[in-house]
Parts: structure tokens; C-alpha cells; sequence
């Protein structure tokens, strides 16, 4: 009774509606309170912690996942890994650590994608070692640590392809476009995307595309390809809306944004527009590692525009929250904003 919600949670997760997961999580976790025991619950509170993270919800999605690690025995639910196909631990730690980087926490959230990877290859169950590899690869990826993800997309390919996976070879190949987009190899990524976002989809998944829907716009944008720039942001967008995975949403505005800097109108009205759109979001989600990204993006602009004190006021204190992660990409590159403002 209680293994067949949540194979239909898994399902309902890769083909994701959040209506729909949401309610198949707060099932499985109503039936495993009933039940009451330890891997029911465990299970439950880790479901919940999974669609908490993809609508957005970051800071209930850790009490969730800690729940359910809080409850892990290694000795008695190693096992396990091969009835769901995934350590129940490291999977807890994966999407806990997605969430501690979208609050603000990004040296805690890449600790835990590290020790989650460590575990896997320790347990070095095939299906959850995949599994766990496309989540910590895109960890790393939305970090900026794109050396780190192109070796995990990589890896994950090879292995992909000595399992005859026709999910996690198209997950890696997706994940590989998004760090060649990302350093300045726009060509070799759009090649891949356009290629494998087919191939992801016809496995009926949907879980991620607006990641690489708008890396792939990024791409086309950097190449001048402007109708399909806007055309593939356009598809991203309606898919925050239509499936309601909206973790990554104000990172596609941002990226909106600067697409209509790219252009050759150089839309700054519409680029502003999307920005302000980015930190609505980021706020609402209390995602100030999404924040971070888009107020420097937005004070980016107003420094162009000679309105450096407005740029100051916007992107200071957003810096000023954080506690850790200076070394991270984000931090660093706010920080040389902030030190050029101030000069």
C-alpha cells in the first residue's frame, strides 16, 4: 500500500505537475503517519521535502528533508536502495542541499552535494548513484562550479550509456549543454540542447526544462539567433506556468533580462522589467541566492544607466545578508559590483 503511491509520486515528479505531486506527497506521508513506521515516514517526509524544493518552498522543504534523515538508519535502510532505486539518505541530502543554495546558504548546500556524492559512490548502487549525480551536477551547475559539473555530466553519460539509461543519458548531455552554455561555448551547447531536449521529453519528462530551455535561449542569444533566443525563453516560461516548478523561475526572468541586453535594440525597459520580475520572485521565495543573481544583475544595468547610488542601495544589502560562500561565483562577482560602485 505504501510502495505504490510513491512509484506513482517518482512518476509524478519527472512529469511534473505541481498540483498533482503535491498532492501524491501529502498521500504518501498521511499513510506513513498512519502506519507509523520508520521508512514510511521516512519516505513521506522526504516526498514532501522533493516538491517542496521544485514549487519554490525552500525553507520547509529542509524541515522536511532533515525529518527524513533524522530517521535514516544506515545499517537497516542501506538496502533499501534497491527497492526504490534510491538511497534514502542521499536523496534527502541532495535536495536539502538544492534548497540550503537557493537560501542563501550555498557553502552549506554544496557541503552537502559533496557528502551526498561521497555516499552514493560508497553505497555504489548503480540506479542511485545516477540518480544522485544528476542532482549534485546541477547543484554545482547553477553554483557556477562548471568545471565540477562538466566532469559529473560526463561521468554521468559514460555511465548512462554501459546501463542503457534513456533518462539519466539525456539528464547528463543536458547538464553538460548547461555548463558549455554557461562559459562562453554557445555553439558546442546549443548543439547538444537542441538534440537532447527532444530525447529527454520523449521519455515523457518534464522535470528541469526550464533549466535548459533558458540556458539554451542564453545560448542562442549570445550567438545573435534572436527569434530563437526569445523563442525557447518564451517555452520556459510557459513551463514554470503550466507545471508550477517554480524553483528556478526567477533565475528564467533574469535570464529574460538579459537577453534584451543582448539584442541589438538593447531593450532596457523590458530587460528592467524582467529583472524586477526575477527579485519578485526570489523574495517571495525567501531565495536569496536567487536574489543575489538578479540584484546584480538589475544594479548592472542602473550602473550603465549612471544611477550607481540607486545600484548601491539595491545590491549592498542583498550582499550584506550573507554569512558564507564568499568564494562561490555569485558572491564574487557581486562583491567586484559593489567595490566598483563604491569607487
Amino acid at each position: 500500500m505504501f510502495s505504490a503511491p510513491f512509484y506513482l509520486f517518482v512518476a509524478d515528479t519527472l512529469a511534473f505537475n505541481s498540483d498533482v505531486a503535491r498532492e501524491r506527497a501529502a498521500q504518501i506521508l498521511a499513510l506513513a503517519e498512519k502506519q507509523g513506521g520508520k521508512v514510511p515516514l521516512m519516505r513521506g517526509h522526504a516526498a514532501m521535502g522533493v516538491t517542496l524544493v521544485l514549487t519554490g518552498n525552500f525553507a520547509e522543504a529542509v524541515v522536511h528533508e532533515d525529518q527524513a534523515l533524522a530517521l535514516y538508519d544506515p545499517v537497516e535502510h542501506r538496502p533499501l536502495a534497491t527497492r526504490f532505486v534510491q538511497n534514502s539518505r542521499v536523496t534527502a541530502l541532495c535536495w536539502r542541499s538544492l534548497a540550503l543554495w537557493a537560501l542563501g546558504y550555498p557553502e552549506a548546500g554544496l557541503a552537502g552535494t559533496e557528502q551526498a556524492l561521497s555516499e552514493a559512490r560508497e553505497v555504489g548502487q548503480g540506479g542511485s548513484l545516477m540518480h544522485t549525480m544528476t542532482l549534485t551536477c546541477l547543484t554545482q551547475l547553477i553554483s557556477g562550479n562548471y568545471a565540477i559539473a562538466q566532469a559529473q555530466s560526463d561521468e554521468l553519460i559514460v555511465m548512462a550509456e554501459e546501463k542503457g539509461s534513456s533518462y539519466y543519458k539525456p539528464s547528463g548531455m543536458l547538464r553538460r549543454a548547461g555548463a558549455l552554455a554557461l562559459t562562453g561555448k554557445a555553439s558546442d551547447a546549443v548543439g547538444i540542447f537542441t538534440a537532447a531536449i527532444p530525447v529527454y521529453r520523449s521519455t515523457g519528462t518534464t522535470i528541469f526544462l526550464p533549466v535548459y530551455l533558458s540556458l539554451s535561449a542564453r545560448a542562442y542569444g549570445e550567438l545573435g539567433q534572436f527569434d530563437d533566443a526569445w523563442s525557447y525563453i518564451g517555452d520556459a516560461i510557459t513551463a514554470v506556468e503550466a507545471t508550477k516548478e517554480t524553483w528556478y523561475e526567477a533565475d528564467v526572468h533574469r535570464i529574460a533580462g538579459e537577453i534584451a541586453l543582448m539584442s541589438p535594440e538593447r531593450d532596457t525597459a523590458r530587460a528592467e522589467a524582467y529583472f524586477e520580475r526575477a527579485l519578485e520572485v526570489a523574495r517571495a521565495q525567501q531565495a536569496k541566492s536567487w536574489e543575489l543573481r538578479a540584484a546584480t544583475s538589475m544594479a548592472r544595468l542602473w550602473r550603465e544607466q549612471g544611477k550607481r547610488d540607486e545600484a548601491r542601495e539595491l545590491l549592498a544589502p542583498v550582499y550584506g545578508w550573507f554569512t558564507e560562500g564568499f568564494d562561490t561565483l555569485d558572491l564574487k562577482q557581486a562583491k567586484a559590483l559593489l567595490d566598483e560602485l563604491a569607487a
